[in-house]
């Protein structure tokens, strides 16, 4: 197939870059505490840079990206495919390689860095390893898109589901009406997934699992988290985020780019957020105690498949 063997050419030229290039140096400032860095991250598809409208929950503004690769004036900003990353011309695979390589996510796998602690340049099975871990990840991005373009042929000539605006309020307290109308319904099982995202992503980012990051969240939001995650490692640490609850949410806008659906959700929640020491184990920073936050997390779903993750912004 063509597209795989474009894909995997790309896959072994960015293993020649690096086993030539310079080692990767990650300088990353202390993480603040809990998914996201307690920054705005992300991408809104050509909303980007655009606040959401401000809600019951979120009465504020929303505070613009201190990290997007998506562009201004990019074409198809957010869309499945070509120019995922806002970029045109660098498709998925070249958003993915500089969204991984830019966040540190090799060298968060490797431990210190892509070539530290494996002996550098010497190393043969360093560099073998560092190519094996290109594959892997190819193909983890490859499975990624295969499964959104079957979801997408699975919906082809089928009913739409989407219309106008529901309403909706779970049992823990729960999403109520956003706002007036909106070009894309959002139904009570919408609702449920927001919900059950907001509480997966926090576990999975509190157990350092990126794997199951990678099928919650768009690539984008991934390399963000990975990054974060390497700034705890190089400062021996890990981020415990528990008893996550959400308390409000509504939603602040909804619409239609192409195939991909976009919501944008106000949510205050709380949990219960701490480092602790990586060898000890003991409490770092936390009192241990609850604390509430707001937010507006923004979804995408391409058309027949599921809800992503692909935004955090801040509220003031």
């Amino acid at each position: 197939m063509n597209f795989r063997h474009r894909a995997f050419g790309l896959v072994q030229a960015v293993a020649v870059v690096l086993s030539l290039a310079m080692p990767l140096v990650v300088v990353a400032s202390s993480a603040d505490a809990r998914v996201g860095g307690g920054v705005s991250s992300g991408s809104r598809g050509s909303r980007t840079f655009s606040a959401p409208p401000s809600t019951s929950t979120a009465p504020g503004t929303a505070q613009p990206f201190n990290r997007t690769i998506t562009q201004p004036g990019s074409p198809n900003v957010g869309a499945p495919g070509g120019g995922f990353f806002g970029r045109p011309g660098m498709g998925l695979f070249g958003g993915l390689a500089a969204g991984f390589l830019g966040a540190g996510l090799l060298g968060m796998l490797f431990g210190g860095g892509l070539f530290g602690g494996i002996g550098g340049f010497s190393s043969i099975i360093g560099l073998l390893l560092q190519i094996a871990l290109i594959v892997f990840l190819a193909r983890l991005a490859m499975g990624w898109w295969q499964r959104r373009n079957e979801a997408q042929a699975a919906y082809a000539g089928g009913p739409s589901p989407l219309g106008a605006q529901a309403t909706y309020r779970s049992g823990m307290g729960g999403f109520g009406l956003g706002s007036g109308s909106a070009p894309v319904q959002i139904l009570p099982a919408d609702y449920e997934a927001f919900e059950r995202l907001l509480g997966e992503i926090q576990d999975a980012y509190s157990n350092e699992d990126v794997a199951r990051l990678g099928t919650l969240a768009t690539p984008e939001m991934v390399s963000y988290f990975a990054r974060d995650l390497q700034a705890n490692r190089q400062r021996n640490v890990v981020n415990k985020v528990a008893g996550t609850k959400l308390l409000q949410g509504d939603l602040a806008e909804a619409w239609r780019e192409g195939d991909t659906d976009y919501a944008s959700v106000a949510m205050r929640y709380s949990l219960i957020d701490t480092y602790v020491d990586r060898s000890s184990g003991r409490v770092v920073e936390g009192n241990g105690q609850p604390e509430e936050v707001t937010e507006v997390w923004t979804f995408l779903r391409p058309r027949g498949g599921n809800w992503e993750l692909s935004a955090i912004q801040q509220t003031s």
